[in-house]
């Protein structure tokens, strides 16, 4: 059901080489990028006729408008499970009270006596945010993106999700149930690279959608593709791949929790990663015998997990112990990582390369997708060794105001004019000597 790679022995390899021995899944962007292409080309030139044409050939449905009516919103809400009602509230407090600390505030610093830099953080001007719809249904991912946003003090926000056939064409109502319980008042039925194509470009008429500056949200290769090609032009998160989990567990572990925790992620997508990485056989083999019931006993087995676990993408990683299963871990770099060891938080604390980190058997990954108050949004494919997960700050734009005086100027005056002519500019040194008496500007 899922394949073993074995470490242990030899001297685990740096860099790139252990990278290149653990498991990953293909998700070819580039070549997904020339088919994406004409798609965003045709949004940009027909705008509404476009997305409508698209939703017919890639969802099945023949749409009338492109905006979802607030009607639509209210009913939804409206019709929503009390449950399920009280279940998202719960999750947006929770990831109220996470983001809301994350606000950053001015902050003046006195370089010299009459000189100081000020950096201020202006949140962007609109943002447009994708929840996907197709294997699942999404309204958690409606929440990681508008919460962020919103507490970054975003002034428009705007919401695309793929029509389905099953609502008349609207979006899942659940998903639009979330929205209205957000605030989130101007919603799309649109999806995959056209719906990335209409905030990249923005679209005319009545139910015309402002160009936004910035898009965010998980989504598929062709969504992932259309951020690509549009980036330059607006601002993006990440270019989400399949999702993955690894947990890095010793001997003190529970084989039975381990095995529901890469079944959880494996019910996503037949691309989904599942990975353990562990310094005990035994283990290895308890969860690998603990897979087998739980598997079945799922209700998306053979679409879904079945596949993600025997693809290339899974596996059990053995490793001589704690200090190699970290390098492994490391170089992996997964979106969620587990620690399923003794001494967990100790362990945690060591890691580098994680887009989220689980620390003990009381935190599965399954927590932080829904009610932990953290970001579920978050770099897949290795990524997490060089960006973050979605957050407040993804929102926000640092801008340094810069405040010296006369004498200020004066005092570094000779500093710059130095550095300019070592780089050859020496305009740029005149530019200072030209606000002094006595300091002739060079002439050509």
């Amino acid at each position: 059901m899922i394949s073993r790679i074995d470490l242990r022995g030899d001297a685990l390899p740096e860099g790139a080489d252990l990278r290149g021995l653990l498991p990953r899944a293909e998700f070819d962007v580039e070549a997904a990028l020339e088919k994406v292409r004409p798609i965003c080309e045709d949004v940009h030139h027909r705008g509404t006729a476009a997305l409508i044409d698209y939703a017919e050939k890639f969802d099945g449905v023949k749409l009338e408008r492109v905006r979802v009516p607030a009607r639509a919103l209210s009913d939804a809400l409206a019709e929503l499970d009390p449950v399920v009602r009280a279940a998202l509230e719960e999750s947006i407090r929770r990831a109220r009270l996470v983001h809301r600390e994350q606000r950053r505030t001015t902050h003046t610093t006195q370089v010299v006596p009459g000189g100081t830099v000020t950096e201020k953080w202006v949140p962007v001007d609109r943002v447009g945010l994708y929840a996907p719809g197709g294997l699942s249904v999404y309204p958690s991912s409606v929440i990681m993106n508008v919460v962020p946003a919103q507490e970054a003090g975003v002034p428009s926000i705007a919401l695309a999700s793929p029509p389905q056939a099953a609502f008349g064409g609207l979006p899942h109502p659940t998903i639009l149930a979330a929205c209205a319980l957000l605030g989130i008042d101007e919603v799309y039925a649109a999806g995959g690279a056209q719906a990335v194509a209409m905030f990249a470009y923005g679209t005319s008429g009545p139910d015309g959608c402002a160009p936004a500056n910035m898009v965010t949200g998980p989504g598929n290769i062709w969504v992932a593709a259309a951020k690509r090609y549009f980036t330059g032009r607006i601002g993006i998160d990440t270019e989400a791949g399949p999702t993955e989990i690894a947990v890095l567990a010793d001997d003190t572990a529970d084989p039975v929790h381990i095995a529901a925790d890469l079944i959880s992620q494996a019910e996503h997508d037949p691309l989904a990663a599942a990975v353990l990485v562990t310094d005990s056989v035994a283990l290895a083999d308890a969860v690998e015998k603990e897979l087998a019931p739980q598997v079945a006993a799922s209700k998306h087995r053979a679409d879904r997990i079945e596949p993600a676990l025997a693809g290339r993408q899974s596996a059990i990683v053995l490793v001589d112990g704690l200090d190699e299963g970290l390098r492994v871990v490391d170089a992996y770099g997964a979106e969620h990582l587990e620690i399923q060891t003794a001494d967990a938080a100790a362990v945690a604390d060591r890691v580098r390369n994680a887009g989220a980190i689980f620390v003990g058997p009381w935190s599965p990954v399954s927590l932080g997708d829904y009610c932990a108050g953290s970001n579920h949004v978050l770099p897949t494919g290795g990524c997490a060794c060089h960006s973050s997960g979605l957050s407040v700050q993804s929102f926000l734009r640092g801008i340094h105001i810069v405040d010296y005086t006369r004498d200020a100027l004066a005092d570094v005056a000779h500093h710059v004019v130095t550095l300019a002519n070592a780089e050859d500019l020496p305009a740029h040194g005149a530019a200072v000597k030209a606000r002094f008496d006595g300091w002739k500007v060079p002439q050509r």
